[in-house]
């Protein structure tokens, strides 16, 4: 089952259920997905939903930040709530090992020598990587790999 339908039919249940939070962050999500199949005249498959739930949990966090600062708890809740139901979406983080692991078999596969080699490494991590890491520790870790 893709994860675009996987998404379409916990809609329904949380319809079902009168889960009202969770429906309205399932339709956020979908008006997301809709939206940039709009704009780049394209059918998402699991990797192109991925990358929007992705963005989308960058949105949360962010934001979680910036009201805790304000002091509104009210809001960090419900973006908390928010964060919670589409990280149910993603598939299961890397653990740092697994992270450098890949990143050693990078290096390797480029033949990086240093730190001028760093987008050729992230070039091949992406793909490999993406929504199953954050993407800012790989670039640390990478950078960390290049400068030894």
């Amino acid at each position: 089952m893709s994860l675009k339908v996987r998404i379409n039919d916990d809609m329904k249940a949380a319809m079902r259920a009168r889960e009202t939070e969770r429906l309205g962050t399932i339709r956020l999500l979908l008006a997301a997905i809709k939206q940039r199949e709009v704009d780049d005249r394209v059918e998402l498959d699991d990797a192109g939903v991925t990358a929007v739930i992705d963005k989308m949990i960058k949105q949360r966090k962010d934001s979680i930040a910036q009201f805790e600062t304000a002091g509104r708890t009210d809001l960090v809740e419900k973006e908390r709530a928010e964060l919670a139901v589409l990280s149910a979406y993603m598939p299961e983080q890397l653990s740092d090992a697994e992270i450098a692991a890949e990143v050693q078999a990078a290096v390797a596969q480029v033949g990086a020598a240093g730190p001028q080699d760093m987008g050729k490494v992230m070039g091949v991590l992406k793909p490999k990587l993406a929504g199953r890491a954050d993407m800012t520790a790989v670039s640390a870790q990478v950078k960390a790999a290049l400068s030894k």
